[in-house]
């Protein structure tokens, strides 16, 4: 049974600073796509940060590029998402996926998922 497990998220202010991780377990996505996305409240999910488990190849949407990276450590199957220069507009729950699929505008969902954790950044 494949389960993603989230952590990190919590209470800050703008500016400061976030880790998330997200372990995977059940099976190994060595050769797969994981990555981050969000959900404000009233808004749908978007796409946030990207990563090939093989190679490390990354991919950010507009809003967070130059402030968050994404990581991955291969060995353990884990995937991170450091946030920098946290703004009032990055509160929301965030997921992990893994296995990551794309439309026509990028990637835009994902086979797996985890539970989530909320981010909230206050002004």
């Amino acid at each position: 049974q494949v389960q993603l497990v989230e952590s990190g998220g919590g209470l800050v202010q703008a500016g400061d600073s976030l880790r998330l991780s997200c372990a995977a377990s059940g099976r190994t996505f060595s050769r797969s796509v994981m990555g981050w996305f969000r959900q404000a409240p009233g808004k749908e999910r978007e796409f946030v940060a990207a990563i090939a488990m093989s190679g490390g190849t990354t991919n950010y949407a507009v809003s967070v590029k130059a402030r968050f990276t994404i990581s991955r450590n291969y060995a353990r199957n884990t995937v991170y998402l450091q946030m920098n220069s946290l703004k009032p507009e990055d509160t929301a729950v965030y997921y992990c996926g893994a296995d990551l699929t794309q439309g026509t505008q990028g990637y835009n969902s994902a086979d797996y998922w985890g539970q989530g954790t909320q981010v909230t950044v206050s002004s």
